[in-house]
Order: C-alpha cells, then sequence, then structure tokens
C-alpha cells in the first residue's frame, strides 16, 4: 500500500516491510529515523544492494536461517533498485517472523516491479518521497527556530535556506551550527550566519560541474587543469552534480507548462543568482528530461564505484563527466 509522509502519524503501521523512493534523502532518513525505527526491532543489520547481489546465497540462507533470529531484526538495504525485486518478493513471501526490512531507493518509475510490488501488497508500505521547495525548507527552519527559541530574521532564515542549496541535509547540518552559536547569543546576525555557515559548494567544483553540463569542453578541461582536486573532492563533486541535476530536471519539467525559460529562472525557488541564469540557459538546450533522469541514474551508480574505489575516485568522476561533455544528443 501506498503511505504519504503526512500519513505516517496518522495511521498504525502494522507493516514489516517499506520501500522508501526518491531523490530527498533527507527526508528519507528523518522517515527512518523519527517514523519507523522507534515502531521496529532495535538490532540493525545495513546493507548496500551491491553486497547483497554479489552475495546472494549467502544473504538468502542467513535470512532464511532461524538461528539467525536470536532476536528480532530490523534489515535495511541502501542504494536499491529492481535488480533486488526477486530476493525481497520471496523472503516476504516466506512470511519469515521476527524479521522487517527498510528498502532505499532513489527515484522508482511507475514500471518498476519493485514499487509496483509494495504499492499493490497490502503486507508491505511504499513512501514515496519528493524534492524539498523553498517553501518547506522555509517550514522547517521556521519550526526548528521556534522550538529552540532563537531569535532570527526572516531574511537570515532565507540566507540560510540559500546557503544549503535546497538539501534537506544541508539544512539541518546549518540549523545545527546556528543552535550551538545561540548558547551565548540572543540574536543572531547577517554576518555570524556568513562566517558560520557553508556554502553547500566550492566554486571551483561548481564551475567544473557547470562547464559538464553545459557541454563546454574547452572550460571543463582548463578547470581540471587548473585545480588539483584530491580524493577528498570526490563526493563533494557528485554531490553537487547531482544537485545541479535536479534543479535542472525541475526547471525542464515547468517547460512543458511554460516555455519561456526567463520567467521561468526568474520566479524558480530556491532562487538562481543572476550569474548563473545564462548557464542555467545552456543546460537547459544541452538536456531534455528524460536525459536528465538518466544522467541522475548513473550519477548515483557512479558513486558506489567511487566509494568502493576511493584511490582512483577522482579519475572515475572526472572521466565519467568528461564523457557527458564530449556527449553529443541525437
Amino acid at each position: 500500500m501506498i503511505l504519504k509522509v503526512f500519513e505516517l502519524k496518522k495511521n498504525k503501521i502494522s507493516s514489516n516491510f517499506f520501500l522508501l523512493h526518491g531523490n530527498n534523502r533527507g527526508l528519507i532518513e528523518e522517515i527512518i529515523n523519527n517514523n519507523l525505527k522507534p515502531l521496529l526491532p532495535k538490532q540493525i543489520l545495513s546493507y548496500d544492494e551491491n553486497d547483497i547481489l554479489k552475495n546472494t546465497d549467502n544473504f538468502k540462507e542467513e535470512i532464511l536461517n532461524k538461528s539467525f533470529f536470536e532476536n528480532k531484526k530490523l534489515i535495511i538495504i541502501s542504494r536499491s533498485s529492481d535488480k533486488i525485486f526477486k530476493i525481497i518478493e520471496e523472503i516476504i513471501e516466506r512470511k519469515v517472523q521476527d524479521l522487517s526490512i527498510i528498502i532505499k531507493c532513489s527515484i522508482l518509475d511507475k514500471k518498476s516491479k519493485l514499487r509496483n510490488y509494495f504499492e499493490k501488497n497490502k503486507n508491505t508500505v511504499c513512501i514515496p518521497t519528493y524534492e524539498d521547495n523553498f517553501q518547506s525548507l522555509n517550514q522547517i527552519s521556521q519550526r526548528f527556530f521556534k522550538e529552540k527559541n532563537i531569535n532570527i530574521s526572516q531574511e537570515n532564515i532565507n540566507l540560510i535556506i540559500e546557503r544549503s542549496r535546497g538539501d534537506r541535509m544541508n539544512l539541518n547540518n546549518e540549523l545545527k551550527k546556528i543552535e550551538i552559536l545561540s548558547i551565548n547569543k540572543k540574536n543572531i546576525s547577517n554576518d555570524q550566519i556568513l562566517s558560520l555557515t557553508n556554502l553547500a559548494e566550492d566554486y571551483s567544483v561548481s564551475e567544473l560541474v557547470d562547464s559538464s553540463l553545459s557541454k563546454n569542453k574547452k572550460k571543463f578541461v582548463t578547470i581540471l587543469n587548473e585545480n588539483h582536486f584530491s580524493q577528498d573532492d570526490a563526493i563533494l563533486i557528485l554531490r553537487i552534480l547531482l544537485s545541479k541535476l535536479k534543479r535542472l530536471l525541475k526547471i525542464q519539467d515547468q517547460t512543458k507548462n511554460n516555455k519561456n525559460i526567463d520567467n521561468i529562472l526568474l520566479s524558480f525557488k530556491p532562487p538562481i543568482f543572476w550569474k548563473e541564469k545564462e548557464t542555467v540557459k545552456q543546460q537547459v538546450k544541452a538536456w531534455n528530461y528524460e536525459q536528465i533522469e538518466n544522467l541522475i541514474k548513473k550519477t548515483n551508480d557512479i558513486e558506489f564505484q567511487v566509494k568502493k574505489n576511493p584511490s582512483i575516485s577522482i579519475n572515475i568522476i572526472t572521466n565519467f563527466m568528461l564523457e557527458q561533455t564530449l556527449e553529443v544528443n541525437n
């Protein structure tokens, strides 16, 4: 069955099997930590889908072996896809007692076997998550400051949201910093926020990503040659790439009803800085909706490769981005 996020508190959840899908990873983690974990077994085992696929027999043997269940267990599977569908279906159909499963996925389309199974089965729960917008992030911020009794202006709240780059996880990290600062401060100033919070991107990294999405090979190669990106930069580059791809996907979606790209960029939330607008226009021309969706999926796969091979992570990412830069649209 399908449950929306706002329905979680209203419904008494009796299922032990949950599928959470969408690109709002911050919201997915909040649902798991605040709504699901308090109701599910405390002993947690975490897996990545690839690890299970490589050792499927061992995984199923452990799950279906009664000796595995000395205590009730919660299994959390990350970076999942339809590749794991048959394994999950078999485990659920076997009605293994004392077992709960949470599956985390990025966006699953309507044809997804995993999504369809969890939506239509009365004993499973499918929870879709959607992108945050300025309004939802503002509500989170307002609620936080009210609960913590912190005096802060709307202008400064807007600044914090802007510097979190529309990412709920970034926003929560920045809010925690503000809370610590407020212990000895009655009022939080604009300058204090600027010095305390971090932009969710490094500008050289941002330019690298923008040049790739704009298919500007010359600038992409120049930035690579002028900057010595380290292993520590790998995940940052991917995070920024995903963030810009999600923004681009939302813009392309809006062009279905409004062909005036200038009007879309003018009213877009979170706001797009004027310096970025021409670059974003180039990216809109370079990528259609379906191509962006596909690139998001590829980027998620690259993230797994990067984490698996940290010593060559920069090579993996830059080669991947260069391929996209040189790709010719049909």
